[in-house]
């Protein structure tokens, strides 16, 4: 009998700003050498885990750490990043070897899948944050479902555009039979959780997903459901 089809959820390592507790949201910043540890780690324990296709967000710190934790992956496939390039250049990284072809996994980059965008306090210090507009504001700004940072997204707004793609782009390969592995970020991830388990904004809101580790969902039914 044919395995159920597996997704792996799995949120970026540290990055340089968190570990200088910066606000980030949409500003490219890498991982720091713990971010890669942690990646590294989270590929161990999926590295037994046939993968048949890979989707980032846009932003570097979940590119690196799909493709650090493929590093360790026994497999033995090259992560392939799909561009969207210029007419005149979409050939520039066509493959002419078969073998080499049939050696990579598809990646799929989409700026739907990246973290909630915390707007004007993008790069300012979540303590001197605190310190100037107060706890309780950038609670509000930080952990409420519908309210958004000034000029930024509120955990709704991410939902809105990481949940359809999601529906349309991740899933029918999951129908398809394939294992699918996306490398994204806390607040989109915590976006298709709410999506996968049926969340109550409350509930969405009190759940966690740690920086390099795998959650692992299986489709089965029509039904999906989180493995221990």
């Amino acid at each position: 009998m044919q395995k159920a089809p597996l997704l792996i959820l799995m949120r970026h390592g540290q990055s340089d700003w968190n570990k200088r507790n910066l606000f980030t949201g949409w500003v490219d910043i890498p991982l720091s050498m713990e971010g890669i540890q942690e990646a590294l780690e989270g590929g161990r324990q999926i590295a037994d885990i046939p993968i048949d296709v890979i989707f980032v967000s846009s932003l570097c710190r979940a590119q690196m750490t799909a493709t650090v934790a493929m590093s360790v992956h026994k497999g033995g496939k090259v992560p392939l990043f799909s561009h969207p390039l210029e007419k005149e250049k979409k050939d520039w990284g066509k493959i002419y070897n078969p073998a080499a072809e049939s050696s990579c996994i598809p990646v799929f980059e989409a700026w739907q899948l990246n973290e909630r965008m915390y707007g004007q306090l993008q790069g300012l210090n979540k303590q001197e944050t605190i310190d100037k507009y107060g706890a309780e504001q950038v609670k509000i700004w930080r952990r409420s479902y519908d309210v958004a940072p000034p000029g930024g997204e509120s955990l709704e707004m991410t939902a809105a555009r990481s949940i359809p793609y999601f529906a349309e782009k991740v899933a029918p390969y999951c129908k398809q039979g394939k294992n699918v592995f996306i490398s994204a970020h806390g607040n989109s991830l915590r976006s298709i959780v709410m999506y996968l388990e049926g969340l109550t904004k409350q509930q969405v809101l009190e759940f966690e997903i740690p920086t390099g580790q795998p959650l692992i969902y299986q489709y089965q039914d029509g039904k999906w459901s989180r493995r221990s």
